[in-house]
């Protein structure tokens, strides 16, 4: 942007109610100036500021694909003031996107790579964003073989339940869904994602993991991959969670020598080790 300050001009055009509790929804939305998309050019992993006229802004990951023009997507969990706000804005509404910012999921690396992405609940919304880059047909001959492990507490909290059940029918992905905890309805894997991990034993030749989760999933995951024989340059996460204005100007982002912001969020864990351990 010309000016990182200043949002550009949204609307929006749909609203997903993603999961039972009703408190995470995926909206899409559409530039008010068609230039403005021509303008906003992102890659998977990438995030923005969602500003709300009066009430603020919020850094949240972009949930869609480059590979799908017209719109993008965020897909948030009531929290505060901005995303309370943003709950309860309808579709037709208008508000700002300031970005995109950051750095995103290193699609050179990764290509010519077999890729095993593992995510947990929430933090699943830039894990899609580049599977449905990988699996674009201008893109899918670029990557190996894709296996994907995603995890919810219960079925009523998995999101884009549509595109699950469209990706599980793909023969190109080894999609691995579970639950912790089965209702009476569900049929699929029942287990924590480190479990499913070492059950899937993804090889480690010529792959890189990226995940994605709650803290406590990913201190239970990293040693299933360890074991597995990644190694820690190819194990990839984001630092997401750390985000504030998103430009390195607050200082709110910083671990060690890092801005989160400009330098990340997303490093490898090679990367982490060289940080201070506040993240």
């Amino acid at each position: 942007m010309e000016n990182p300050y200043i949002p550009l001009p949204v609307e929006i055009a749909k609203i997903i109610t993603e999961v039972d509790t009703k408190d995470i929804k995926t909206f899409r939305f559409t530039f008010v100036n068609p230039e403005d998309e021509q303008r906003f050019r992102y890659q998977p992993g990438q995030f923005a500021e969602l500003s709300i006229y009066g009430k603020g802004e919020s850094p949240i990951g972009i949930a869609s694909s480059p590979t799908q023009p017209g719109y993008l997507e965020f897909t948030v969990q009531k929290a505060g003031v901005v995303t309370t706000a943003l709950h309860e804005m309808e579709e037709g509404e208008r508000m700002g996107v300031r970005g995109p910012m950051g750095n995103c999921w290193p699609l050179e690396f990764l290509e010519g790579k077999n890729i095993v992405i593992v995510g947990g609940g929430f933090a699943f919304t830039t894990l899609r964003s580049l599977l449905n880059y990988m699996i674009h047909p201008d893109h899918r001959a670029r990557f190996g073989k894709i296996t994907v492990v995603y995890g919810a507490r219960n079925p009523g909290l998995l999101l884009y339940k549509d595109e699950l059940g469209a990706w599980a029918e793909r023969g190109d992905i080894d999609l691995n869904v579970t639950v912790d905890k089965g209702d009476e309805t569900w049929k699929g894997k029942e287990g924590f994602v480190p479990a499913v991990c070492k059950e899937v034993a993804p090889s480690a030749d010529n792959a890189v993991a990226v995940i994605c989760g709650p803290p406590i999933m990913i201190r239970f995951t990293l040693p299933v991959f360890f074991e597995l024989g990644f190694t820690k340059e190819n194990i990839l996460t984001s630092l997401e969670m750390r985000m504030k204005c998103g430009i390195g100007k607050c200082g709110r982002c910083n671990v060690g020598p890092k801005y989160v912001c400009k330098d990340g969020p997303v490093f490898s864990l090679a990367e982490l080790d060289q940080l201070t351990k506040e993240y």
